[in-house]
């Protein structure tokens, strides 16, 4: 349980500075220190996120005129519509595959920051 509350105290801060968490952190972060199986921490990541989703944090951006609402609904719903397809992709890719791209992606996203910048 503490377990869980270090995970979103992490996630949390990370979300507010970078804007992630979910898939980036509490994924990773519930398989090294829960030892949970990939789609296992995949599917608490995501209930984890349901209502909570950075709430304060976008408050936080919105009130120094950070936040286009517009575009984040249309990215809400493109969410809400595409990540149904995702889970049903992803678990019938199983766990090896899934875990073996998200590593590349992870590593594409590193690159592109480390090397290119902006």
């Amino acid at each position: 349980m503490l377990a869980g509350l270090f995970i979103g105290m992490i996630a949390g801060l990370s979300s507010g500075i970078f804007g992630i968490g979910g898939g980036i952190l509490i994924v990773p972060l519930l398989g090294f220190i829960l030892k949970y199986p990939l789609s296992k921490s995949i599917g608490t990541s995501l209930a984890s996120m349901l209502l909570p989703v950075s709430f304060l944090a976008v408050f936080k951006y919105f009130k120094n005129g950070d936040v286009d609402f517009k575009v984040a609904s249309m990215i809400g719903i493109g969410i809400f519509i595409m990540s149904f397809f995702g889970a049903n992709f992803g678990i019938a890719l199983g766990q090896n595959l899934v875990s073996k791209l998200f590593g590349l992606l992870l590593m594409v996203v590193g690159i592109k920051f480390l090397i290119i910048g902006k």
